[in-house]
């Protein structure tokens, strides 16, 4: 089979196409013939060897695809070759043309459904799920900010929080990406590159402040973060790409929390609850994943330079 291994860690370039066996599934484990591999910003964190935990070296990246349940090992009874499903996460790695799964990384694709935006499920989805409903304990009408609404998580958040009935606000770095979080629901979308777009934000709720925000970028909009949220308000830091310095004191006149978030944090139930969550979000056309670009797999390396950069507007997908 074709497959992206890497034998060292350093730059996109790492990423080389090569011809593998394709794995054979053992006990309680599913085999998957991928029709889409969704990049995730983690993938290159852990390609380039700067992530706190790194695999052993060969290894083939990814862990979210979608694809058709080629065969299962011994222990598998919930489970049947030529079912769709997607992936949380993988035992062999995805970019390749068929992976290894253990059966509680595999959750069913609706037939609505297409196997490249069931690529952009598995952590972009389910993160805005954790984020949302479970680390930020959203409710009823909360208002809800989503900073930086305009990617993969972003979109899916914006998307559920309307679901629920919050009040949802976002923001983008582009028009484009603003007016596709309009068309998602957000009552109000800035530009995050204007200066004081944030004062109107707190003027277009009366100075109530955001009950929730989901941050995007911590190392820049923390402090900003801290200053829009509500009295007992929770600021859910999902990325960040470097270090901050803020005044611990921004937290204590208003009594907020600031709460990371990781998604390989979830307890099992957590998982099932996410994805049980999300299959009934995407049957009822609450949600609807979205696409910004397909590549094929020789491409990967394009990819992870792709999915670094601002104005994706949507997750990128590799087609095996």
């Amino acid at each position: 089979m074709k497959a992206i291994e890497v034998k060292e860690f350093g730059a996109p370039d790492v990423l080389q196409l090569v011809d593998l066996e394709a794995p054979c599934p053992g006990a309680g484990e599913i085999l998957i013939k991928v029709e889409a591999i969704g990049i995730n910003p983690v993938e290159t964190y852990i390609r380039a060897g700067t992530y706190p935990s790194l695999p052993d070296l060969p290894y083939i990246p990814g862990g979210n695809v979608a694809g058709i349940i080629d065969s299962c090992g011994p222990g598998v009874n919930d489970w049947k070759p030529g079912e769709r499903v997607y992936t949380s996460a993988t035992v062999s790695g995805g970019y390749c043309e068929k992976c290894l799964c253990t059966v509680g990384q595999v959750f069913p694709l609706p037939e609505r459904i297409s196997f490249s935006q069931g690529a952009a499920i598995g952590v972009p989805a389910a993160t805005a799920w954790r984020a949302l409903f479970i680390r930020g304990a959203a409710k009823g009408k909360e208002r809800v900010f989503v900073h930086g609404a305009s990617g993969s998580v972003g979109q899916a958040a914006v998307q559920l929080a309307v679901g629920a009935g919050m009040q949802v606000f976002g923001t983008a770095g582009t028009e484009v990406g603003c007016e596709l979080v309009r068309r998602l629901g957000a009552e109000l979308v800035m530009n995050h590159h204007l200066p004081g777009y944030e004062k109107e934000l707190l003027e277009a709720i009366e100075e109530k402040g955001f009950t929730l925000i989901l941050e995007m970028l911590a190392d820049k909009n923390l402090e900003m973060d801290l200053n829009l949220l509500a009295p007992k308000g929770r600021v859910i830091v999902i990325g960040s790409r470097g270090r901050i310095e803020i005044d611990p004191r921004a937290t204590m006149g208003k009594e907020t929390d600031i709460r990371g978030l990781a998604l390989f944090n979830a307890t099992a139930e957590e998982v099932v609850q996410t994805h049980n969550g999300l299959k009934k979000a995407m049957e009822s056309e609450i949600f609807v994943p979205s696409v910004s670009r397909e590549l094929p797999l020789a491409d990967a390396a394009l990819a992870h330079d792709l999915v670094m950069k601002d104005g994706n507007c949507g997750k990128i997908v590799l087609i095996p």
